[in-house]
């Protein structure tokens, strides 16, 4: 099994620079398991990882990705488990460095994507409901289940409808299902999670909105509308750009939408501890980063 140390946590906890100072430690490279980060043309927004910190560590999964192409949770394992294993195979350390619960889940537990046969009757009666519209039927999707809907692209329509299909006859939500599954028999994970104050943490985030802002989110908000983004594609329903979108489509103004991404954020936040504090194996530490420490708790 490959030992993989998994930095993970709410945004703005400090993930990233503690991920390449264990990188620099311990000879590590890091995945990104951030669902926004993987996108191309999307650096400020998506608080992607620094020049200087991308110069510290290699890093896999930062900008790979077209905005424009479907991209899911078992797309994203196929190619994460490349990079580990390529990782491990050059005699580096992997560390998976990110805040994206499906996507964390998608590597530590055996799961299995392909949809099972269900009930094509039943599929074909949802599929007659939304008329076959796609957006109609994802939005169906997501006020069942809001992180199948996050993991499963609206063009991926058979998928969709399986996930509709299993939720509106009882067989539970995704997480559940997710949770619910055996541990992978190729990674041996290490969880270290960043812990904050809930105050220190939310004043991060209002501080780091303020910050985005500075370099220039705006003008990267509005170079991804005349490429022709709007607030309905998948990329563009990320915290910060989903909001600026909506407020420039208006005709206000982007700073109009700070506010807004502020307490999004920290919606988020909040969301990502309760997934994150399901785990029994994760070790809850500072994140100001102490090999010593490490090593008291026996971890490297």
């Amino acid at each position: 099994m490959i030992k993989t140390f998994f930095v993970v946590g709410p945004t703005a906890s400090g993930k990233t620079e503690y991920a390449v100072r264990l990188a620099e430690d311990i000879g590590g490279e890091i995945v990104s398991a951030d669902s926004m980060q993987i996108y191309k043309y999307m650096d400020i927004g998506s608080a992607k990882p620094s020049a200087e910190e991308l110069a510290r560590a290699r890093h896999w999964l930062i900008g790979e990705i077209d905005p424009r192409t479907p991209f899911n949770v078992s797309d994203y394992q196929q190619l994460a488990l490349q990079y580990i294993k390529d990782i491990a195979a050059r005699g580096k350390t992997p560390i998976v460095c990110g805040g994206t619960g499906l996507y964390v889940n998608s590597l530590i537990y055996k799961m299995d994507f392909e949809a099972p046969e269900g009930d094509e009757e039943f599929r074909k009666k949802i599929f007659a409901e939304e008329d076959g519209d796609t957006e109609k039927l994802h939005e169906r999707l997501k006020k069942l289940d809001p992180d199948a809907a996050e993991a499963i692209h609206p063009n991926n329509i058979k998928r969709t409808l399986r996930a509709i299909e299993r939720l509106e006859k009882g067989e539970g939500r995704l997480a559940e299902f997710a949770k619910a599954t055996e541990p992978s028999d190729l990674l041996e994970p290490v969880m270290l999670g960043m812990d904050l104050p809930r105050d220190v943490l939310y004043d991060r985030i209002n501080r780091r909105v303020d910050v985005l802002f500075i370099r220039g989110l705006e003008q990267e908000v509005r170079d991804l509308m005349e490429m022709g983004f709007t607030s309905a594609d998948v990329a563009m329903k990320g915290i910060g750009y989903k909001e600026i979108i909506d407020v420039l489509s208006a005709g206000g103004k982007a700073e109009d939408a700070a506010e807004t991404i502020k307490a999004n954020t920290r919606h988020y936040a909040r969301r990502q501890l309760i997934w994150f504090r399901r785990y029994k194996q994760i070790h809850w530490i500072n994140p100001e980063y102490s090999s010593e420490n490490l090593h008291f708790i026996g971890i490297v």
